[in-house]
């Protein structure tokens, strides 16, 4: 099957997933780096995501090899620009950020990256991206230009969401940001769950087990974890697992 394939089953099981966010800025180097992702092969983590919404320093294609040998689960390009996409993922989510309205990420950048991507011979998963928070301002925010929803708006976030399925998009990803100090709401993933159909990503402000936890309870079927990882990278034991929620969860 294929990411998406398996993504939607899961869902249809009640399975959940979690995946760790690399940021190829942000990310340890040398034996350590090595070690990080050994931890991640032992810990929580289902998925992997990699990408950011700067790239500064490092080869994504580079990473993505290293992370291959050393983890099991799928690999998938969350891309915060086009020369991030390269060879070798899983799948690429091609964002369309619906929760904006800058035509560049809702359709121009794609346009600039879409021949080059078809010759790549990735899985693309067409996308609905949309953004969430009362402030202070994101790093993705601000580099997308756009206004997030607020948090505190439930009913604008749902429509959104029914939008983009409308629209035809495979996949919806409802996030607070990297960095954010508020992850997104558990009355916001209930409303877009309720109202779509398409498997549900969160990722976002999230530092904790019960934070996760609430995000899958109220309908996320995969939830991203970045910042939190990344700071402290030594200690992965927090990390609630997936599996055991999906079996608690499930109706006896």
């Amino acid at each position: 099957m294929t990411w998406l394939e398996n993504l939607e089953h899961d869902q249809t099981l009640g399975k959940k997933r979690l995946a760790a966010l690399l940021d190829p800025d942000d990310l340890p180097s040398g034996r350590e780096w090595l070690r990080f992702l050994d931890r991640l092969q032992n810990s929580a983590v289902t998925d992997i995501f990699i990408g950011g919404s700067l790239l500064i320093k490092q080869n994504v294609g580079d990473i993505i090899q290293t992370v291959r040998d050393r983890f099991d689960g799928p690999i998938t390009i969350f891309p915060g620009a086009p020369d991030q996409v390269v060879k070798g993922a899983d799948a690429l989510l091609f964002l369309s950020l619906i929760s904006g309205r800058n035509p560049a990420l809702l359709i121009g950048r794609h346009v600039e990256a879409a021949m080059r991507i078809r010759r790549m011979e990735l899985e693309i998963v067409p996308t609905g991206y949309m953004l969430f928070g009362d402030g202070p301002l994101t790093t993705a925010a601000y580099m997308s230009q756009t206004l997030p929803i607020p948090l505190n708006k439930p009913d604008i976030a749902s429509a959104t969401a029914v939008a983009g399925e409308m629209l035809g998009l495979r996949v919806l990803f409802a996030d607070a940001g990297s960095g954010a100090s508020q992850a997104v709401t558990a009355s916001i993933i209930a409303g877009i769950r309720e109202n779509t159909t398409c498997p549900l990503i969160v990722g976002g402000g999230f530092n904790d087990a019960a934070s996760v936890e609430a995000a899958w309870n109220a309908g996320a079927n995969l939830v991203v974890i970045g910042n939190a990882i990344e700071k402290q990278p030594n200690d992965l034991s927090w990390l609630p697992d997936p599996k055991n929620f999906s079996k608690a969860s499930r109706p006896v």
